[in-house]
């Protein structure tokens, strides 16, 4: 490709991963970015990943090849209307949001479904900002691609290919179909996870004991209550359509496992814990989806002074960084005594091997 100006309106977390991607992988681009956190912009330009700030949606955006909107969703949409009098006709309009519809329909009313083509990267972080970002943060992660109903077949390529070119791996879908798989496979599990733990800390007795024996399994299927309040209530406003029919079928399911409870119905009971379990293991291990895995290893050690830093010292001695470590006290879901937390899977992979090697025995989730 030749040289291209791209213009990021955010450069947080997202913004800045697919800003330093495109640096690794075109250095001679130019980029130039509005941000309101100035020490986010001043960072990027120093570490070079981006040429040249902006303090407004103005000129300089007029001869972008692509424009990326990363800020929040209600932010995205409100900046369009300044930007249809500047995108020139070749442009890519997209966003990173993980709600399509919001942001095509005022596309739609605007009248610029001929540059829009909607972008959702499944990737993220616990982490956000530009101190955060990383260029490989899209890298064979699933990048959905939303394309208006009126852009050409010839920019919608180019944009996939470029995507591509970025190591991420392209889909399109229709912007409604998106919207319904995200609100099922992701904002539906957030808010399971929330309500579940607030069930707990509602029910819970007078001295936590809930609090206490709440580990493995359920810290487990519940660690995405631990995101963002404001970018989850932001998703539930925007997706609301979506996530409460959603939400209406999923409590029919609950209701239906009450049902065969309540009748002491074995066949249903057996029949929903194989088909839960036959489905979940024939779900690939390194597929990418919108709920960031996490990377961890279980291993037995022996209760003994210093066994956890033994461990410890000896990944640290290999340039391996751990995100979090604990005994693990409730162990009907887990085999291993200790659970070792890491940031990446390649860390976690070669942690699996020295530690085997060290002659620990190991449990990879």
């Amino acid at each position: 490709m030749s040289k291209k100006r791209i213009g990021f309106i955010g450069l947080g977390l997202i913004g800045g991963s697919i800003a330093k991607a495109i640096r690794q992988y075109y250095p001679d681009y130019e980029l130039l970015a509005l941000d309101k956190n100035k020490e986010s912009l001043a960072l990027a330009v120093q570490e070079g990943t981006i040429d040249t700030v902006c303090s407004a949606i103005d000129e300089h955006f007029q001869q972008c090849s692509y424009i990326f909107l990363c800020a929040p969703i209600s932010y995205n949409t409100a900046y369009l209307s300044q930007l249809k009098t500047l995108i020139q006709p070749h442009c890519i309009l997209t966003d990173v949001g993980s709600v399509k519809t919001s942001i095509h329909e005022e596309i739609i009313r605007l009248g610029m479904e001929e540059n829009f083509i909607g972008g959702h990267p499944m990737a993220g972080s616990e982490k956000s900002g530009f101190i955060n970002s990383k260029p490989h943060l899209i890298e064979n992660a699933y990048y959905i691609l939303t394309p208006s109903a009126k852009v050409s077949k010839e920019k919608l390529e180019l944009y996939r290919t470029f995507i591509e070119s970025l190591k991420a791996l392209p889909i399109v879908l229709d912007y409604q179909l998106h919207d319904r798989i995200a609100g099922t496979i992701s904002h539906l599990p957030h808010i399971i996870a929330s309500c579940l733990v607030n069930f707990v800390k509602d029910t819970d007795t007078k001295t936590e004991l809930m609090k206490l024996l709440a580990a493995g399994g359920f810290k487990d299927i519940t660690r995405i209550a631990s995101s963002s309040p404001i970018m989850w209530q932001q998703i539930c406003l925007k997706n609301g359509k979506n996530i409460s029919a959603i939400l209406g079928e999923y409590i029919q399911t609950l209701e239906n496992a009450k049902h065969a409870i309540d009748n002491g119905a074995e066949s249903e009971l057996y029949s929903l814990f194989e088909t839960s379990r036959d489905y979940r293991n024939s779900m690939p291990n390194g597929s990418s989806g919108p709920i960031k895995k996490n990377f961890a290893l279980y291993c037995d050690i022996i209760d003994e002074t210093g066994g956890i830093a033994t461990i410890a010292t000896i990944l640290a001695s290999n340039n391996i960084s751990i995100k979090n470590i604990g005994i693990i006290h409730n162990r009907e879901f887990e085999e291993g005594v200790l659970r070792i937390e890491f940031y990446e899977e390649e860390a976690s992979v070669k942690a699996t091997a020295l530690l085997q090697k060290y002659r620990y025995i190991v449990y990879e989730v």
